[in-house]
């Protein structure tokens, strides 16, 4: 409900046997469906050859019983789900991206965003390479694929590509008979893996896509681990590890699902811990509280039952809408902020109400939700955010690209109230954050809160960076003047 876009949804599946591996993906797709909503994809390994099937929508909609079928059964699988950090998000940048190579098939889907992308592939369109989307992904494909040329394995491709490659990336790649998994060196998003009863090894984003397909959770791949599935078993190698660790926090606060588990931690534990937090940093006299569906929710009852406050339910939510950050365009979110929460009336009229969202980005959403409460009869409303506030750019994986748009970089915490018509506005403390999962503090990417980048920062940061290209010649600022 913040105006936060977060980038994708990986998972794949290497089985023992032929079996109906689309259906597999397809519900853990499902299940992942809160990572990306703008297209989703499927590619299924049947002894070497590739059927691939994706398109713009939600799971459900590209994903029919026809077309499940048509994709056939297989031994191996891997699947996308996407929102577009990098590049728009039309059918084009949908993934898995499949190549065809001198020395067989690939496909490759990755969650991620690589700080390098501009020069990388900058350099391979000077050797000739012809890129057929705007997303940094397809510069990771280009890149194995030339390795694996003049390389004896597809693992030692992907290493050698991972030298390369600056930034984050949790992507998987399939070959003919091998499914790998890759998590980069800082360890910015998770990646886990498990295996199923029938000797089947899953690999996805998050535990809660294990837990949909029946899988018990193994473990989480170590930043810059590479894991190799194949018929004989899993290798792991760990060339690439040692870096420092930078797990992007707001995983955490805002983008796992809260009934998944990254490295160990629950995240539902982790957002109950945010909303304690802020009950010690801001005492309010309020008669209930109340969060914003859906990742608002724990952080809430958290703050509840630090504060003694009594929790109760504020809004209902429409399920049948997806998030409403998904939409493109201001215009298309704020429609879907009326159709997607009503207020509960009965609730909230005649009360002081401590509201708890995850974030406070860009103010236009928190000013709907308040003004909903207030017209509801609320006599109060205090705005909490479970983070602390937004002041830099993300170049990892979350759709915030610059300054200009977070309302924290502009005004003051009372501006801010004044602005979406809250009583007040309280932010999580900053020191509070590397402590949400009860560790010493270390570990964490919070560079969008304090500037503290764990990488360079890229050259080129706006989102459609590669879409120049497309122009035509007399628009490309490239070519002006000449």
């Amino acid at each position: 409900m913040s105006n936060l876009h977060e980038e994708c949804g990986v998972f794949g599946i290497f089985a023992p046997d032929k079996q109906d591996v689309a259906s597999t993906a397809y519900y853990a797709l499902f299940a992942l469906q809160h990572r990306g909503q703008e297209s989703a994809g499927i590619v299924v390994n049947d002894d070497g050859v590739f059927h691939s099937y994706k398109d713009t929508g939600l799971v459900n909609d590209v994903f029919t019983s026809d077309v499940l079928k048509k994709l056939g059964e297989g031994n191996m699988a891997i699947g996308h789900v996407r929102y577009s950090t990098t590049g728009n998000g039309g059918r084009e940048n949908a993934q898995p991206i499949v190549v065809n190579h001198l020395k067989g098939n690939m496909a490759l889907a990755h969650n991620g965003n690589l700080v390098n992308a501009f020069e990388l592939r900058s350099s391979l369109e000077g050797e000739g390479s012809i890129f057929h989307t705007t997303a940094d992904s397809e510069v990771i494909a280009y890149i194995i694929t030339k390795e694996r040329v003049r390389s004896r394995s597809i693992e030692e491709a992907v290493l050698s590509t991972m030298d390369k490659l600056r930034g984050a990336y949790s992507f998987l790649v399939m070959s003919p008979s091998k499914l790998i998994a890759v998590r980069d060196p800082h360890g910015f998003h998770p990646l886990c893996y498990g295996r199923r009863e029938d000797g089947a090894y899953v690999v996805a984003s998050e535990s809660c896509a294990l837990d949909s397909v029946g899988v018990k959770l193994e473990r989480e791949l170590e930043p810059g681990e590479m894991l190799v599935f194949t018929k004989n078993g899993i290798v792991s190698d760990r060339s690439h590890c040692g870096g420092k660790k930078s797990l992007c926090v707001f995983e955490y606060l805002y983008i796992a699902r809260p009934d998944s588990v990254i490295e160990g931690k629950s995240v539902h534990e982790a957002r109950k811990q945010a909303g304690r937090f802020l009950a010690q940093q801001y005492h309010i006299d309020a008669d209930i509280v109340v969060g914003v569906p859906d990742s608002g929710l724990d952080a809430a009852y958290g703050y509840a039952e630090a504060s003694g406050i009594p929790y109760g339910i504020g809004f209902i939510k429409n399920k049948y809408i997806g998030r409403t950050f998904i939409a493109p365009g201001q215009a298309a979110r704020e429609d879907r902020v009326r159709i997607k929460l009503n207020v509960l009336k009965s609730a909230i009229e005649g009360k002081r109400v401590v509201l708890v969202d995850d974030s406070i980005v860009r103010g236009t959403t928190c000013e709907r939700i308040v003004r909903m409460l207030r017209n509801a009869g609320a006599k109060e409303v205090h705005m909490l955010s479970s983070a602390p506030a937004f002041l830099n750019p993300c170049y990892y994986g979350t759709d915030i690209d610059s300054r200009e748009n977070l309302i924290a970089c502009h005004h003051t915490v009372d501006e801010i109230a004044q602005i979406i018509g809250a009583d007040s506005v309280g932010y999580l403390d900053l020191k509070h954050v590397a402590f949400l999962t009860g560790g010493d503090g270390t570990g964490f990417c919070t560079a969008c809160f304090d500037g503290n980048y764990p990488t360079e920062e890229p050259k080129e940061t706006a989102k459609t960076r590669f879409e120049r290209w497309e122009r035509p010649i007399s628009e490309n600022p490239k070519f002006k003047n000449k």
